[in-house]
């Protein structure tokens, strides 16, 4: 059965696109290549990490999100919060003044998904008695290492906890709530903010779901410019609302770097940024690093905090969770009630099924076709130049090959190539112009004045 594509919320605005290279170069799982003068993403191999947007010169990578008048459907509307947008915020605006905005802005309530920390781990514990011979047990916190592991480094998909993460378990936590409150599923829908580009596609084709938990997904960088604005605007009155509820410790620092890894024993390790990631796998898939009982790994530097839709400094952001980890906290009554009430209930529906590896590296299913297209590659790499320039559209000599045996593109693509079949008369140089033309584009060949 043929694997569908992913769901990418990483979308190309091909009219801003001045075809560079910054994005190809930097995409850790090679996933772009230059068309007619337009980055192109494919959709196999694309996990959502978001380093293309940072990289784009001109913001032709946008992060795509749903409609925020479509709350309105709803008769109840659910925000859920990353602790880290709280951490956006300079220290004189207060959680209360968020919690109260958010409300003004349409929701009728607010829920920080962090508050289903305590009920993840102790999941987590009990998966990881039941399967001790799993390790190292990779943590699905974070959906881009999760697409990493199945696109690149398929060996270890059945490394991954085969948990639902915090948002999910805090979803399925306030559905269920208030339908026991009278509430008709159909009227209830849950929003989430999210910090980052692959917890969209999370939401919007999750791994190892069937169901979708999630009715639509907002950009937390739109969330904290409405917040911002409003508090702005009414700035000499101080929101505050009754039901704001106070996180433990535990459940603040659960975004950031070693959130996770502090909460088991044993051999724990906590990488982020994905170029450490993807060096970190790497070593552990050739059995360089053993020895290891849990692994936190996340896409971005600083965890959440470094999300591509953050709006703050990621180091001022950690600073500012961190003291409000430190405050002295109370025991909320909505966790309570997630222990005392729902427990058993969000215990037993936090599995998930088997995750597919969708590896990108393999040349074809049939062994003996995969070793003869490694062949073939090889003779193309004694052939092509070997300085990874770009300009064929392609990041790497070595990417261009693979695309050439693939039936992806053609030797003549490559520039060099093109020179030396020019010079020896075997392709005119109108032929050489006219390859150059479906690579970078018509416009980017026109005569363009010095003057002015």
């Amino acid at each position: 059965m043929e694997k569908l594509p992913f769901y990418h919320a990483l979308k190309v605005v091909e009219n801003v696109c001045i075809g560079c290279t910054h994005c190809i170069n930097v995409c850790p799982t090679k996933a772009i290549r230059v068309k007619s003068g337009i980055a192109d993403i494919d959709k196999n191999a694309c996990v959502d990490c978001g380093e293309c947007l940072k990289a784009c010169p001109v913001n032709a990578i946008i992060v795509e999100q749903d409609d925020f008048n479509q709350i309105f459907s709803f008769k109840q509307r659910v925000a859920l919060l990353p602790t880290v947008l709280l951490g956006q915020f300079p220290d004189e605006i207060t959680e209360e003044q968020i919690y109260s905005v958010i409300q003004e802005m349409g929701f009728t309530h607010v829920f920080e998904v962090d508050e289903a920390v305590d009920l993840l781990i102790e999941g987590t514990k009990e998966y990881m008695r039941k399967h001790p011979q799993m390790r190292p047990f990779i943590s699905s916190f974070c959906p881009s290492v999760v697409r990493l592991i199945q696109v690149r480094f398929p060996s270890l998909v059945e490394n991954i906890v085969r948990l639902k993460p915090v948002v999910d378990i805090s979803s399925q936590f306030y559905r269920k709530k208030l339908i026991d409150e009278g509430f008709n599923n159909d009227e209830i829908g849950i929003f989430y903010i999210t910090p980052c580009a692959a917890k969209i596609a999370a939401v919007k084709s999750p791994v190892g779901e069937e169901e979708l938990l999630i009715d639509g997904v907002i950009n937390m960088d739109f969330i904290y410019n409405k917040v911002m604005l409003s508090i702005k605007k009414n700035s000499k009155e101080k929101q505050n609302i009754s039901n704001y509820r106070y996180l433990s410790k535990t459940s603040i620092e659960w975004t950031l770097t070693n959130g996770e890894a502090s909460q088991y024993s044993g051999r724990c390790l906590a990488i982020d940024e994905i170029h450490n990631v993807i060096a970190f796998l790497d070593k552990l898939e050739n059995e360089e690093i053993t020895d290891i009982d849990f692994l936190e790994l996340r896409a971005c530097d600083r965890s959440c905090a470094g999300g591509v839709l953050s709006t703050e400094n990621r180091f001022l952001a950690v600073e500012r969770l961190s003291k409000r980890a430190n405050k002295d906290i109370k025991k909320q009554k909505e966790t309570e009630e997630m222990y005392d009430t729902y427990r058993p209930y969000l215990l037993n529906n936090m599995a998930i099924s088997e995750i597919e590896p969708r590896s990108i590296l393999s040349l074809d299913s049939d062994m003996m076709i995969a070793m003869d297209k490694m062949k073939k590659i090889q003779r193309i790499m004694r052939v092509l130049p070997g300085i990874d320039c770009g300009a064929c559209g392609a990041p790497k000599c070595k990417v261009l090959a693979e695309d050439i045996v693939q039936g992806k593109a053609k030797m003549t693509q490559c520039v060099f190539l093109q020179k030396m079949l020019t010079k020896e008369e075997l392709i005119s140089p109108q032929e050489s112009f006219d390859i150059s033309e479906r690579t970078w584009g018509k416009g980017r060949f026109e005569k363009k004045s010095l003057k002015g």
